[in-house]
């Protein structure tokens, strides 16, 4: 029977029993789950969603308003209980998947939190791996929680006076962190519009006396004027003839007079400033894309839906009466456009001293199931310096949630990355290593290996939980074609650290670095299969006849290019056919705390590696596949000699089995366990240097040193120099006579 097509078929059973498990467990799920399309616009939230279930006490709900949007929750007699929001409305922060949770919250008139409610989530690790209710335990810690007070997630916790606590999700940290920023960002805005917390009132810029730019493209080039592009493409859309942008917005302020006077002209900024009451500003927008910035119909009570302003944690949208027309720009070489318009943000808590951002909102249509989602498209404004008398105030970012999450980590971080370079180090090295070992006596080869391993295993794998996965190989292709955010791939710092060490390696030396010293579940194999022939076992370990190892190992690359063809039909199925990795199960949420299937999988394949040397890492990993591919490139493989075309010494003891017939290794399947280096330097071993050997102690001729091509270095033989032989013969048989 093939037994390549044997284990295809194998993977396929497993694949649909897991597939199998997950819709019984999952059946009410919250993952991708389809949300109405009128729950983006429709005012009246809670006939869209269960309010009921994030506030007690209410006999009715009011329809949305305010801004942020929220809706008021009424008791029978006609008081108000408190506050139900929808994230989406306020924030668009991405969790680990790049797409937003869309949260339910409920708040009461002090400003403590109610409930929390999931409505929908893209998270892959809650769909396979972490169970859903953890997510749901971690919200859950958030009632009775007052918004306004210092919340920190896990580690991030500072441990200062007034700071509260909460745990973190095992594993999916980046998720943790990411919806406790939805929850309190948007609570707290909630609570600033109803009154609950004092509103932020920002110092109104004072503006120099400046002359104004020349023309267009320096109010461009020194920041008073800033562009934001959104093509097609970036909202599943096809792409337009021509490559027109879906929209083009060019935007700035129009309150500083060497600005507002050049674009308007003097008699239009004049009229303008006279209608702004104190503390008011001006932004102007203009478009040139195939769609429009305003919107459609005033949804909301009069709302532009598609354009907002934020300043830090405060949101400023615009109604009609916020609308000027925007008839023409005067400043020269100002650029064509569709239409155009002047905002007026009318709050005190905005200031055009302190950066701020132009928000265009937008649904994302995704390619795979058709769904519409919220997502966000932000370029901040920051007035240059020379129209601020004093220049720009000093102010401190909060730092990014990826920064958040380094810093947090950074010890962590540190000694992980050491340890990558000091693997890196070891490897650079391994000529010496394998000098100084033999057939016999592989220690200075195998200790640094078994320190990595260990190290691998225990540290890197169940303490990080950092073992790297065919599903990240499938995001970065899909994030290449769509939208690639750096942001989601830094939200993991030891995942991201790995990758990029391992792109390295892999184009420097192979695959076999990662995949042969390092990876977490590749080294738990390898410790088991050498752990069983320390203690007895060895004489039951054996190796798949050649013939059928050489078809079974393409199987891992049909995997691979399955699970990428899969992918750009259904992500979630590839994510459940990827189950095929063990990974999830071995470390990241542990063979007690999944199903059956998954921990027999596990099982059976750590116990095949006790007597096959690491049989997932040969046949069935999708993630060496797709790194065997790039290896192809690498720069410096494994040496060879002449002889190694007909001898089968390193093949013998090859564990990858990566070594034909004719001596070449295929550095696409080795693992870099070094033993063939080790042969091709001992003398006692590599039959070529054996018989050279012995040739020369049969002669009485020194064992010179082996020299880089796997050879003893020539004998140098002592000659006497033409001169002295020369002067000899003079002696002997000349004529005597002095020179």
């Amino acid at each position: 029977m093939n037994h390549a097509r044997y284990l295809a078929r194998l993977f396929v059973i497993v694949a649909c029993v897991f597939m199998g498990v997950d819709a019984r467990t999952t059946s009410a799920s919250t993952y991708e789950s389809p949300l109405p399309e009128q729950l983006d616009t429709d005012p009246n939230l809670c006939a869209y969603v269960p309010c009921n279930e994030v506030i007690a006490g209410a006999d009715h709900f009011a329809p949305r308003t305010g801004q942020p949007p929220y809706a008021q929750a009424v008791d029978a007699g006609g008081k108000t209980v408190g506050y139900v929001f929808l994230s989406t409305d306020i924030v668009d922060i991405p969790a680990y998947s790049g797409k937003p949770i869309v949260t339910l919250i409920g708040m009461d008139t002090h400003g403590v939190i109610t409930g929390v409610k999931i409505l929908r989530h893209s998270e892959p690790i809650l769909l396979l791996g972490i169970p859903e209710s953890s997510l749901l335990r971690f919200v859950g810690q958030y009632v009775g929680k007052f918004v306004g007070d210092r919340i920190e997630v896990g580690q991030a916790a500072t441990g200062e006076a007034g700071t509260l606590s909460v745990d973190a999700i095992s594993g999916a940290t980046v998720t943790a962190i990411a919806e406790h920023q939805v929850i309190l960002q948007s609570g707290m805005q909630v609570a600033r519009e109803v009154g609950i917390l004092p509103p932020v009132v920002r110092t109104q810029a004072r503006y120099a006396d400046v002359p104004p730019p020349t023309d267009w493209a320096a109010l461009v080039q020194e920041g008073a004027v800033q562009h934001l592009m959104v093509r097609p493409e970036e909202l599943g859309l096809p792409p337009v003839d021509g490559g027109k942008p879906y929209v083009d917005l060019h935007y700035g302020a129009l309150n500083p007079p060497g600005i507002g006077r050049l674009l308007l002209g003097d008699t239009y900024y004049e009229s303008l400033m006279s209608r702004l009451k104190p503390g008011e500003n001006a932004l102007f927008i203009i478009n040139d894309g195939t769609a429009s910035f305003k919107g459609s119909g005033f949804v909301r009570g009069g709302i532009y839906d598609r354009v907002q302003v934020r300043q830090e944690g405060d949101t400023f949208s615009f109604r009609d009466t916020d609308y000027l027309n925007l008839y023409s720009l005067r400043v020269p070489g100002a650029p064509e456009y569709t239409e155009s318009a002047i905002f007026i943000v009318r709050s005190s808590s905005f200031s055009v001293a302190y950066p701020w951002n132009l928000v265009f909102l937008a649904n994302r249509v995704d390619k795979q199931t058709d769904a519409r989602t919220f997502v966000s498209f932000t370029h901040e404004y920051w007035l240059p310096a020379r129209y601020l008398q004093g220049g720009r105030p000093k102010i401190q970012k909060p730092q990014a949630l990826w920064q958040k999450i380094w810093n947090v980590n950074r010890i962590q971080i540190a000694l992980f990355f050491f340890m990558l370079i000091v693997a890196a180090t070891i490897y650079s090295q391994r000529d010496r290593l394998v000098r100084r070992a033999d057939r016999k006596h592989k220690w200075p080869v195998r200790g640094p290996q078994y320190v990595l391993w260990t190290l691998s295993v225990v540290a890197v794998g169940f303490g990080l939980m950092a073992q790297p996965s065919i599903t990240q190989v499938l995001t970065w292709f899909h994030s290449m074609i769509y939208q690639w955010n750096w942001e989601l791939f830094l939200s993991d710092p030891f995942i991201f650290i790995f990758w990029w060490f391992t792109i390295i390696s892999l184009l420097i030396w192979g695959r076999g670095l990662f995949c042969g010293w390092l990876c977490p579940f590749g080294s738990l194999s390898e410790l088991l299969h050498r752990g069983a022939a320390a203690i007895g076992l060895a004489r039951l370990q054996f190796k798949l006849p050649k013939p059928v190892h050489d078809k079974l190992k393409w199987v891992k690359y049909a995997i691979f290019l399955g699970l990428l063809g899969v992918s750009f039909f259904s992500m979630s199925t590839a994510e459940k056919l990827a189950e095929v990795e063990p990974f999830k199960t071995t470390f990241l949420v542990g063979v007690l705390q999944r199903t059956w299937p998954y921990g027999l999988y596990v099982a059976v394949l750590l116990g095949l590696s006790i007597f096959i040397e690491r049989p997932f890492c040969k046949y069935l990993c999708p993630l060496g596949a797709g790194l065997a591919i790039p290896t192809t490139f690498r720069l410096f493989g494994l040496k060879r000699k002449q002889e190694c075309q007909t001898c089968a010494a390193c093949a013998v003891g090859c564990g990858s089995q990566s070594i034909d017939a004719q001596g070449h290794i295929d550095q696409r399947e080795c693992m870099l366990c070094l033993d063939c280096m080790i042969l091709y330097y001992d003398a006692n071993a590599c039959p070529p240097l054996s018989q050279e050997r012995k040739r020369r102690n049969k002669a009485g001729e020194p064992l010179t040193a082996i020299g880089g091509d796997g050879y003893f270095t020539p004998v140098m033989r002592k000659t006497i120099p033409h001169t002295l032989v020369d002067a000899g013969s003079a002696d002997k048989g000349g004529d005597g006579e002095k020179p």
